[in-house]
C-alpha cells in the first residue's frame, strides 16, 4: 500500500521559512517522478516542484523558482520541500505526490497523493 503523509505546515510571517516533510512508504522512491502541488480554496491546483526520474534533476514552477527546494532522503523515506522568502500568495494546502515516470515533470497529474498540509503566510 502506497502512503504519503505530509507534515510541517503552519502559520508563518511573510519572508519566513518552512520545511515540509512527506513520509513515504509502500513503494520504491527511485522509480517515481516526485512532485509537490498546492491548492488554495477557490483556485486551481498549481504544480510547485518536481524531481524527475529520467534525469534526476529538479524543476520548479515560475512562482517559486529561487525560493523553494525539493529534495528527498531515501534512507529516511522522506520527501522535503524547503520554502524560503514566503509570500502571502504561497498560502495553500500543499500535497506531495508521486507519478509513474512515463509522466514527466511537465505533466499536471499524479498517481498517489498525500492528504495535504496547510501553509498560511500572513502577518
Amino acid at each position: 500500500q502506497v502512503q504519503l503523509v505530509e507534515s510541517g505546515g503552519g502559520l508563518v510571517q511573510p519572508g519566513g521559512s518552512l520545511r515540509l516533510s512527506c513520509a513515504a512508504s509502500g513503494f520504491t522512491s527511485d522509480y517515481y517522478t516526485i512532485i509537490w502541488f498546492r491548492r488554495d480554496p477557490g483556485k486551481e491546483r498549481e504544480w510547485v516542484a518536481c524531481i524527475s526520474r529520467s534525469d534526476r534533476r529538479t524543476y520548479y514552477g515560475d512562482s517559486v523558482k529561487g525560493r523553494f527546494t525539493i529534495s528527498r532522503d531515501n534512507a529516511k523515506s522522506t520527501i522535503y520541500l524547503e520554502m524560503n522568502s514566503l509570500k502571502p500568495e504561497d498560502t495553500a494546502i500543499y500535497y506531495c505526490a508521486i507519478s509513474n515516470p512515463i509522466y514527466g515533470c511537465n505533466a499536471d497529474r499524479a498517481d498517489y497523493w498525500g492528504p495535504g498540509t496547510q501553509v498560511t503566510v500572513s502577518s
